[in-house]
Parts: structure tokens; sequence; C-alpha cells
């Protein structure tokens, strides 16, 4: 039992950084994520948090839940500010300001909205010039904090505020999901991966692999909203798993330019079983969720083309 306990707390540190004071809804697994990213660094790291549902719940003036260093800044430069953060300490280092033998992990951090929307620039330009940084995108699939207006990571078929599902326009959200893994990888960064609080250890490990890693990093996580997706808050974590086991959100991670998959299913769900739970799909016809099937096979398909690649490339 005790070794038991040991590798128990190897995988799942007890230390916490993110105190429970927080005011996140119910079922949110958003919270979820960021306090299992929050136990994998400790306590020496740096945040750039954007604007959005979680600068809300976690820092009510006067009260914050964070007990690390934590920086609330606009919508679109979280990744900005954490490269000039970044810099600012190498600075101090070079001017022997600061220890140079004390590994500060900096991490930005933001939703959907101010990562593939209006933080694209911002992340692009910090991964372009290598800043030693972890980006984390929790993405719930809209700007769920001002009301649940779309964004260009709302899927395809998906009821929102402002792409509302109705007698004139039954479809919702007509456009396909912005791919921003594939648009982080193409940097040519070191470290890109996805992952869901759904699986923990997975999520924790990505974490812990993206702060040893020189360079920049991108970690895209899926993190169920009750509130916005329509959904009994008790099913986030299941919703989360049957995103994976339905091939919507697989599970894997790009180093070096090398594909690999980090959670695999030899049996498929059908995406009908991702879908329904959802009150944001509910006006979907079956022509609609035949084709989200589709769609979904496709990319998925286009996902394993290129791990086996690298499998070959590797071999």
């Amino acid at each position: 039992m005790e070794n038991l306990n040991v590798y128990a707390a190897k995988l799942a540190p007890q230390q916490e950084s993110l105190a429970p004071g927080h005011r996140a809804c119910q079922g949110c697994a958003e919270l979820l994520a960021v306090r299992l990213v929050a136990k994998t660094l400790g306590r020496d790291y740096i945040i750039a948090n954007a604007t959005g549902c979680l600068e809300i719940v976690t820092s009510s003036f006067p009260h914050s839940a964070w007990q690390v260093p934590w920086i609330h800044v606009a919508f679109e430069n979280a990744a900005a500010v954490a490269s000039g953060v970044e810099a600012g300490i190498k600075v101090l280092q070079r001017k022997g300001r600061y220890p140079v033998d004390r590994k500060i992990t900096i991490i930005a951090q933001a939703g959907d909205g101010g990562t593939v929307d209006i933080g694209l620039q911002a992340l692009s330009g910090a991964l372009e010039r290598g800043h030693d940084m972890v980006y984390i995108c929790y993405d719930n699939e809209a700007y769920m904090n001002t009301g649940v207006q779309r964004s260009s990571s709302t899927p395809y078929g998906a009821t929102t505020t402002t792409s509302p599902a109705g007698k004139a326009d039954p479809l919702g959200q007509h456009t396909m999901k912005k791919n921003i893994v594939e648009i982080a990888a193409a940097h040519n960064i070191p470290y890109v991966a996805t992952a869901s609080p759904s699986y923990p250890f997975d999520l924790m490990q990505k974490v812990r692999k993206a702060a040893d890693t020189p360079g920049p990093a991108y970690i895209h996580c899926f993190v169920p909203c009750p509130t916005g997706w329509r959904m009994a808050p008790n099913l986030a974590v299941s919703i989360g798993r049957i995103a994976v086991e339905s091939k919507v959100f697989p599970l894997y991670e790009i180093e070096n330019g090398e594909y690999k998959m980090t959670v695999t299913h030899k049996n498929h769900r059908p995406v009908i079983d991702y879908l329904k739970p959802q009150g944001r799909f509910r006006h979907l016809s079956e022509a609609n969720i035949a084709e989200i099937q589709q769609q979904v096979d496709k990319s998925y398909d286009r996902l394993l083309k290129k791990v086996k690649m690298s499998q070959i490339e590797l071999d």
C-alpha cells in the first residue's frame, strides 16, 4: 500500500497552487483542468491570464484563488505579456539580479476566443520568436463569459446566441472549427499537444513535458461547459471522454514535428453519442448528424495518416 501511495503521489502531486475559493459554475471542466495544471507545475511558475471565464471566477477583487504570481491581461495579449515576462527574467539573470539556476515556468492561458480569434496574432508572434513558455488554451467552444457567442472554435452545427438555430436557419453554426493545433504546429515549435481533464494523467504528463521542453509549447485543452453547452453539470467529465471515444477530440502530441496518439480506442463510438446529451445540438436533423459524422471521420483519418508517416520516418 505504501508503494501504491508513493506512485499515486508522483502521478497526482498533492501540492495545490489554485485555492478552492473560486466562483466557477457547477461542473466547470475548465477549472478542473486548471487545477490539474496547477498541481503539476507546483509553485515555481508565473501566469499571464487573458480576460475570460477563468479570470472572472478566480480573481474577484479583493480576493484571488491564485497562490502564485498571476497577471490579468487584456483579452488579446496573454502570449505577448508572457513572452515579455520570459524576456524580462532573462535580462535580470544576465544582470545577476535573478538566480540563474532557478527554473521558472512561464504560462500564458486563455479561452478559445482569446486564442483562436482575438489573440491569434500575439500567439503566432510568441511562437515564431521562440520564447521559452507554455501557452494553454482552455477551449469551451464559444465566448461563454459574455453570453455564449460563437467563436471560430465553435463546432459546425452548434447553436449559440450569435449563431442561433431557427426556422429561417435550422443549422446554427455554419463554419467548421478552426484547427488551431495545426496552426501552432506550423510554427515548427518543439511541442504541441491536445489534452482533456477527462484524462487527467494524460493532461498532467503533457503539461510536465511542455514545461520541461526548452522553447515554446502549446497545449489545447478541451473543457466542456455545462452552462453554454446546455447539459447537466455532472456530465462534464463523461462528455469529455465521449469526445475522445467518438473521435471528435482526439488526444495526441506533436514532438519536434513527430505525431503520436496518446489515447486510443479500438472501437469508436458514433458521434451521436457525443451530440445527444447537449442542448446546443438538439435541433440537428439526421442528415446534419450524418454530415458531422462524415466530417469527424475524415478529420480523424487525416490525423492517423500523419501519425503513420511519423512512425515511418522514425523507423
